[in-house]
């Protein structure tokens, strides 16, 4: 098994799920295509699927780089957080916008962490 790869799959399975509730809520707000704006929830969830393709773009380098240096548990753990600062973004920012600190935090400390053990690595310095 290779839990690095798994949470790389996860964390893009999350990603085409949240675009699943896009269309969702398309149909039930009446946001027709092309249109991304018109109802102020549908413009949530389309906020927090974009929001997540723009993490995603960091998220994925930084944990498979990061996975070639350091042990498997470790940065799957740090992938896991991720996931779940994700989905309490998601979460938050559907109730109420202002209060999607959390779920932002804990989706962009991951990143920058995997950054640092991934530039540690490739440099040589482990």
């Amino acid at each position: 098994m290779h839990p690095v790869h798994l949470v790389a799959l996860l964390a893009v399975a999350q990603f085409f799920a949240f675009g699943v509730l896009v269309g969702r809520a398309r149909a039930q707000y009446g946001v027709k295509p092309p249109a991304i704006t018109g109802h102020e929830m549908f413009e949530r969830v389309f906020r927090v699927h974009v929001n997540t393709l723009e993490q995603l773009a960091g998220f994925l380098p930084c944990l498979l780089i990061a996975g070639q240096y350091w042990p498997d548990a470790l940065v799957a753990g740090i992938g896991v957080v991720y996931l779940v600062g994700r989905q309490l973004y998601r979460q938050r920012y559907l109730a109420d916008p202002s209060s999607r600190q959390a779920g932002f935090l804990l989706t962009v400390l991951p990143i920058f962490v995997l950054f640092g053990l991934g530039i540690i690595g490739a440099l040589g310095l482990r």
